[in-house]
């Protein structure tokens, strides 16, 4: 059966159901990333799905990340990032940095080993590839940043098979 809700927003449009976009949302397959930062407001992380390219000249890509957590103001006071590309065999690691472990703060570092390229942003050892960039800008839209960074080193790992996130479970492509 097919739903669809629209409810009317503030700017006199309408707007859809959150609960039914996290729904729609979460039957789309998308690869699972460890986003990490490092500097003077700290070291964090979190887990996303929402990691797309932007260009490749010059190299850039696109980030979104929950206004309200302590990641996105550590991310962007810090203003360099490293976007960790997971593969099937780190699943612990998402879930370390997507909250499922109950490890906190820097707790959820203990979880895998971590390296450094060139901005000082954590990048993980076993993932398929990091990105280390360096903010280029940071929007608020509506609960999200969106975050464009600048790609300034690459480390490509071990080919392995990839972790996907949809259904609400990890997948191995």
């Amino acid at each position: 059966m097919l739903k669809t809700h629209s409810t009317p927003d503030l700017s006199g449009g309408r707007s859809v159901d959150p609960a039914l976009f996290r729904e729609g949302m979460s039957r789309v397959a998308a690869a699972v990333h460890v986003v990490t930062t490092d500097g003077p407001a700290g070291r964090a992380g979190f887990t996303a799905t929402a990691v797309t390219p932007v260009t490749d000249s010059p190299a850039s890509l696109l980030v979104c990340v929950n206004a309200g957590g302590r990641t996105a103001k550590a991310l962007i006071a810090n203003g360099v990032f490293c976007v960790n590309t997971l593969g099937i065999a780190d699943a612990p690691v998402a879930d370390a940095f997507a909250g499922r472990a109950k490890l906190e703060g820097l707790d959820r570092f203990t979880v895998g080993s971590w390296d450094v390229l060139e901005t000082g942003a954590p990048l993980l050892a076993s993932s398929l590839a990091a990105f280390d960039c360096r903010l280029d800008d940071a929007r608020l839209v509506a609960s999200h940043y969106v975050i464009v960074g600048r790609i300034v080193a690459v480390r490509l790992g071990e080919p392995q098979p990839a972790l996907a996130y949809q259904g609400r479970l990890y997948h191995r492509i």
